[in-house]
């Protein structure tokens, strides 16, 4: 579906949500209904025509093109290369993660001590590596999915265990909002393929949560990380206990 078709389509939902027929469009805009029918028809509209309408409805312009690039078909994953040039340069790493959290470039620069002409050269590379795509005044839309997710046991994932995991683990988890939980359990491999399912959804909620609010002031919201392991593991001083090779009863280490 191409974007003006997917623009389209968000518009006829919120104008469905909005209780506003064709009928009562046609009324507000001053052309008969089978004029409006027909111009919903032709998978097109101008900007003009758009911003009219949505004047018309009440309905923010805003709001339909964003959710219209948000249902746009983008990539979950980076590639390879993509990977290793962001853990290449830890400031551009920092910068795609404010990018994948919607920062404004404004938000970057009074948190970080970073330079605005370092700013816009750090988006300008994330524009080349294909994971944004830059606009006028330092603006971007991202060209990755709401699903998104790092490459397993990729560059980012690897600099994140090497670097990361370590200071992730050193907090209490005892704050507002803020849980740590380590489960055993003895599963057959289709429970196991079940939990990932049931672990996978629940980032897909994460992330639902992360873009309907988008819209709430910087200071309404907090960073939080959600980090998720689930393998067949037991703890290398355990292993070493049994009677027979980990290798054939026991669960993986590596």
């Amino acid at each position: 579906m191409s974007s003006p078709e997917l623009v389209l389509q968000v518009l006829r939902g919120q104008l469905r949500a909005a209780g506003i027929t064709y009928k009562t469009l046609a009324e507000r805009i001053g052309m008969s209904e089978s004029s409006v029918k027909r111009m919903f028809g032709q998978h097109d509209m101008s900007l003009s025509r758009l911003a009219h309408i949505c004047k018309a409805a009440g309905i923010a312009m805003e709001d339909v093109l964003r959710a219209a690039a948000d249902v746009a078909p983008h990539a979950d994953t980076l590639t390879l290369p993509q990977e290793t040039s962001l853990v290449a340069q830890p400031r551009l790493l920092l910068m795609a993660i404010c990018c994948l959290g919607h920062w404004s470039f404004e938000q970057v620069l009074e948190t970080y001590r970073l330079a605005e002409t370092e700013c816009i050269g750090l988006l300008a590379e994330l524009d080349r590596l294909g994971l944004i795509e830059l606009r006028p005044l330092n603006r971007y839309r991202m060209r990755v999915s709401n699903a998104f997710r790092w490459l397993a046991d990729g560059p980012v994932q690897q600099y994140f265990r090497n670097h990361v995991v370590a200071d992730y683990f050193g907090g209490h988890f005892d704050a507002a909002g803020e849980t740590l939980m380590c489960v055993p359990a003895r599963l057959s491999p289709a429970s196991a393929r079940e939990m990932v399912q049931k672990i996978q959804h629940l980032a897909g909620e994460l992330a639902r949560l992360h873009q309907s609010e988008r819209r709430l002031a910087p200071s309404e919201r907090d960073g939080f990380t959600l980090l998720l392991g689930f393998r067949s593991w037991e703890f290398g001083a355990f292993t070493a206990l049994r009677r027979v090779p980990a290798h054939q009863t026991g669960p993986r280490n590596k």
